[in-house]
Formats: C-alpha cells, sequence, structure tokens
C-alpha cells in the first residue's frame, strides 16, 4: 500500500514538472524597443502571451485582455517574468515596462510634498503606459485596452494606482506589491494589496486602509513575512508562489480565462502568417 502512494506521488511530481515546462514554452515573449517622438523618449516594452492565444487574437477569434506590469525603482521590467508567465498563461496580453532611464534624475524623497515629491515619476509613468497601450494596439487590435489590470511593485505599484485614479474607466483590477506612496483608494476597479514585513519599508500614513476601511471597500490586504526587495524574480520561490495562489484567486471571476492546459493547444498545420506586434521605427 505505501509503495503504491509512493509511486502515485512520484508520477504527480513528473507530472506537474512536464506541465510546467510545457507552460513555459507554450508562452512567447518579446522585447520591444518603441520610441515616444513627442515626448524624444524610448520606451522598452516585454510581452508575454500564450502561443495558442495569439493565433486565435490573429485570426480574430479571441479579444485579449492585458495585464501592465509596472516595476519597483532599481529593478528592471525584465524582472517579473513569474507574474507575466502567470497572467500570459491564463490568457492575458501581460506587457512589462520600462519606466525608468539612465538618463533620469534619481529618485528622491521631499517630506512635505504630495506623495514625497514623486509625483512627476507618476506621471512620467502614466504617460509610458498609454504609449505603450496605444502602439501594442496599433498591430495587435484585439487588446482590449479599456479594461486593465495594473499590477506593479513599490514605486511601480504607486504607478499603477496613480493611473487607475487618473484613468478608472480603463481599469478594472488593480494589484500592488508593497507600494509605499500613493493611497489604495476605493474606486469601481477591485484592489489586491501584497504587503512585506520589512522594518526598512513602511507605507505613508493613510496608504493602506484600516481593516475596517478595506473591508467596505472590498480591498483585499494580504500581509506576508518577506522583504520589501523581495517581491521580484530575485525573491525567493515560496514568495513567488503565495504571490501566484493569491492572484490567481483575485482573477477567478474572469471566467473567461483559465490557465493554460498544453494538452488542448492547437497550432494550424501549416501555420497560417501570424502578425507580431513590432516596434516602430525611431525618430
Amino acid at each position: 500500500m505505501k509503495r503504491g502512494l509512493i509511486i502515485v506521488l512520484a508520477l504527480c511530481v513528473v507530472a506537474v514538472g512536464g506541465y510546467l515546462t510545457a507552460s513555459k514554452w507554450a508562452i512567447r515573449h518579446e522585447t520591444l524597443h518603441l520610441y515616444d517622438a513627442a515626448r524624444h523618449r524610448p520606451v522598452d516594452v516585454d510581452v508575454a502571451i500564450r502561443r495558442d492565444i495569439e493565433m486565435r487574437a490573429d485570426a480574430g477569434m479571441k479579444t485579449l485582455p492585458v495585464a501592465v506590469i509596472n516595476h519597483g525603482n532599481t529593478v528592471r521590467f525584465t524582472e517579473y517574468s513569474f507574474l507575466a508567465n502567470l497572467f500570459a498563461a491564463r490568457g492575458y496580453l501581460a506587457i512589462s515596462i520600462q519606466h525608468d532611464l539612465s538618463t533620469d534624475a534619481p529618485l528622491v524623497t521631499k517630506v512635505g510634498e504630495r506623495y514625497v515629491g514623486r509625483e512627476p515619476v507618476y506621471e512620467r509613468g502614466v504617460a509610458n503606459i498609454l504609449f505603450a497601450l496605444d502602439e501594442i494596439h496599433k498591430v495587435q487590435p484585439q487588446a482590449d485596452i479599456r479594461h486593465l489590470v495594473m499590477i506593479g511593485h513599490s514605486n511601480g505599484g504607486d504607478i499603477s494606482m496613480y493611473f487607475a485614479e487618473k484613468h478608472p474607466a480603463l481599469v478594472k483590477k488593480v494589484v500592488t506589491l508593497d507600494n509605499l506612496r500613493v493611497p489604495l483608494a476605493e474606486g469601481a476597479f477591485k484592489i489586491l494589496s501584497f504587503r512585506s514585513t520589512d522594518p526598512h519599508f513602511k507605507p505613508d500614513p493613510g496608504v493602506v486602509p484600516s481593516d475596517e476601511e478595506c473591508r467596505k471597500a472590498g480591498i483585499k490586504v494580504v500581509t506576508t513575512r518577506y522583504q520589501h526587495t523581495d517581491m521580484s524574480d530575485r525573491g525567493p520561490e515560496s514568495l513567488k508562489v503565495s504571490i501566484e495562489n493569491e492572484l490567481s484567486k483575485f482573477l477567478t471571476d474572469d471566467s473567461a480565462l483559465a490557465p493554460v492546459n498544453t494538452d488542448k493547444i492547437e497550432i494550424p498545420k501549416p501555420p497560417g502568417p501570424v502578425a507580431r506586434v513590432a516596434p516602430r521605427a525611431s525618430n
């Protein structure tokens, strides 16, 4: 009996490993080097999408829900692949935007000013997002850029909340990973916020509402035992798994979406022409 149980468990582990490997290969990543001529600013974007979903969208058979991932200060836009892959596996077009350039002034804190003086950084982030969405929609018109899921870590979480406040009609849900400056505000969109247990990174007063306020507003706050800087690909696997589990539950009401089933991916034979997201020429 015990031997049979061990064999079954071993087969389950092999099956799960095979599923994760197949899921990874079923997702296409591409980095786009866009250029906003109006602001004379390059905007790099990583796109992640399931290959089978992309083919259906290219054929006009599928509308693509869109998730926008915003990085934290000093973290690259490509360092949230665990989030990009999760959204892509569920049928989203996941786009991760590089907001900071080496030529930008360093992030500063000015006590007493609105968002400690960082509002211009958030405004720049909003401009980057709107520009990237517009460019991607030009080459992938099936992308639904009017019902967004905004997700961001630290400064990127503040950008996500700031965008939702400025453009609430475009946002369906907001997910923040330990944002510190922009309050989790009640709105038509749903909010999920992961919080660190980090003595060096504390949210400003009023950023995280009280338990009662969260309950009334429908805001879900998840307190983790991890550090602020862990909430990217750099962090431990245990944190990524816990975030993925909570995030999957948060997205379950999107009933049309589901994790990728690699046993049912259909690839045309022979494959027809597939439109690809492509960058515009720089000026």
